[in-house]
């Protein structure tokens, strides 16, 4: 078992590094004008679901922009029915990782680590060289693209060889009895598959990172993309544990926000459970690549589930002012 456990556990430590890494980046690089445009573009559930699209796609973190959501709830600087769009629009947005690990970049990992470090050299040379340089001023915001711009690249890097060591034990998995006890039992049903995914993501709180494992199991052929496109269904259910976390002991909009996520991704689960096979079929249509097409059938699920959540969005019933709370009565 040493030749799966440890190639594993390093290619989903090397993973996650790269995956924090470039949300880290990205944060720092633009997540001040991103937090201010999340309070500002949110006037309507549309416009929500747009904003939240792009901020989740720059931040590369669905759990990130919720978190943050809740965030701006509990202290008071959003009511809940603004963010119902957001909450739509993370689960758009963070498609764009797993359609990239799709595109079977792993070859270009260490040149993309290698450019991005260069890069980063570049910006920390340049910026101590130049004639103007003075520690207490602000960077110049080309210096400041420059650099957190090229850590995001070598976290993208570092997540492609983390795909790379994670998809070379699908050959050792497949032999084992208690994969293939599993791939019988999903066969079976596909709660099996849904079920793996779900706690998966809630253990490790990174719906990425396990989609990312079922695509590269898929690739080498040890699983049937039928039970990834399953796990997929799961992940999305299973990446709410953190927002469910994050909201606990704060405000009821907060709470709110939390739950209306889980009843998005339950709700779509059960939706498309039924309809597996259809959801393969349709995303073989864009490719014919086992991991892309379980790439692709995360996006038709997320953007599907939004769309037909949005009009829910507009009902009077989130708008309606909430009730004072007993102890606010009784202080009044």
């Amino acid at each position: 078992m040493t030749d799966i456990a440890l190639p594993m556990l390093l290619g989903f430590a090397v993973f996650m590094a790269g995956m924090k890494l470039m949300e880290l980046a990205l944060h720092r690089w633009g997540g001040g004008k991103l937090t201010a445009l999340l309070e500002k573009a949110t006037a309507t559930p549309l416009h929500g679901l747009l904003t939240g699209t792009a901020v989740t796609a720059a931040l590369q973190s669905s759990t990130a922009v919720t978190v943050m959501t809740i965030g701006f709830v509990n202290a008071g600087l959003m009511t809940f029915p603004r963010t119902l769009g957001i909450v739509l629009g993370t689960n758009i947005g963070t498609c764009l990782t797993t359609e990239l690990i799709g595109l079977n970049l792993n070859q270009w990992a260490i040149p993309l680590m290698a450019i991005s470090l260069l890069g980063w050299l570049a910006s920390v040379l340049l910026r101590e060289a130049s004639p103007w340089h003075d520690p207490a001023a602000p960077e110049p915001g080309w210096f400041v693209s420059l650099r957190f711009g090229s850590l995001a690249l070598f976290g993208f890097g570092l997540l492609l060889l983390g795909m790379t060591v994670m998809q070379s034990i699908a050959p050792a998995v497949e032999q084992t009895r208690m994969f293939a006890w599993f791939i019988d039992r999903a066969d079976e049903s596909v709660l099996w598959g849904i079920a793996a995914g779900a706690a998966l993501t809630a253990a490790v709180h990174s719906s990425a990172a396990v989609i990312g494992m079922m695509m590269g199991l898929a690739a080498f052929g040890a699983m049937p993309v039928e039970i990834g496109i399953a796990a997929v269904l799961g992940a999305n259910v299973g990446t709410c544990f953190t927002a469910l976390l994050a909201a606990t002991g704060g405000s009821p909009g907060g709470r709110f926000v939390a739950w209306s996520h889980l009843a998005l991704n339950v709700g779509g689960c059960l939706l498309f459970a039924p309809i597996v096979d259809v959801l393969a079929l349709a995303s073989g249509w864009i490719s014919a690549s086992p991991a892309a097409r379980i790439a692709h059938a995360q996006t038709i699920f997320n953007i599907v589930c939004s769309l037909l959540a949005l009009p829910l969005c507009y009902l009077p019933i989130w708008h309606r002012p909430a009730r004072p709370r007993t102890d606010d009565r009784l202080a009044a």
